[in-house]
């Protein structure tokens, strides 16, 4: 399976947990002989889209155009991100902007309605919090992480879309967290 695999926190500090997750996936992919290919948004930069225009008809960025080689290379795609404020980064949200663009993730027909063009891919999306994820999911409704999964992969052909919630990420003990990075490397080493 070719993998890629995209991190989202915004801070490239390699303590965060969240990172730590993300290299747990890795290594259990590249122990299950899956090919991995990771982008790391703190570590490129791009702009922000100001318009549909924009969004329609610039070409992107030298960065965002090696992303979307990954991408088109992958078989699976999986997505790493902290929630802030409810949701996404605005790290996240700004590179899907830029890289799942029309001509690379959709194209409109000729029946005036969208293509999608990155079919055949599975998703698999981990989300950390502070809260508890049962919380999120139940009482928040995960609100954000189903828009992304319907309107953004879903929209784009990607299918199925799996989703891991890890919270409490502040307050678990050694010894979740240990849970949570086994768990993350067997995921990492099924990779569907």
């Amino acid at each position: 399976m070719r993998i890629a695999l995209i991190q989202g926190h915004p801070d490239a500090s390699p303590g965060r947990y969240l990172r730590a997750l993300a290299r747990e996936y890795r290594e259990g992919a590249l122990a299950a002989g899956h090919e991995v290919r990771v982008i790391d948004l703190a570590a490129i930069r791009f702009p922000l889209l100001e318009s549909q225009r924009e969004w329609q008809s610039s070409r992107p960025v030298a960065s965002i155009r090696k992303a979307q080689q990954a991408v088109r290379w992958a078989r699976h795609v999986a997505l790493f991100y902290p929630l802030w404020l409810g949701e996404m980064p605005a790290l996240v949200k700004a590179f899907l902007e830029q890289a799942l663009r029309p001509g690379f993730a959709m194209r409109m027909g000729r029946n005036g309605r969208w293509k999608t063009l990155l079919g055949g891919r599975s998703a698999r999306v981990v989300v950390t919090m502070g809260m508890p994820a049962s919380a999120y999911r139940w009482f928040f409704g995960a609100h954000s992480l189903k828009s992304l999964e319907r309107n953004i992969l879903g929209f784009c052909g990607m299918r199925p879309i799996r989703h891991t919630l890890i919270g409490n990420v502040e307050g678990c003990t050694a010894e979740d967290r240990a849970l949570q990075l086994r768990r993350l490397r067997e995921l990492g080493r099924r990779a569907a």
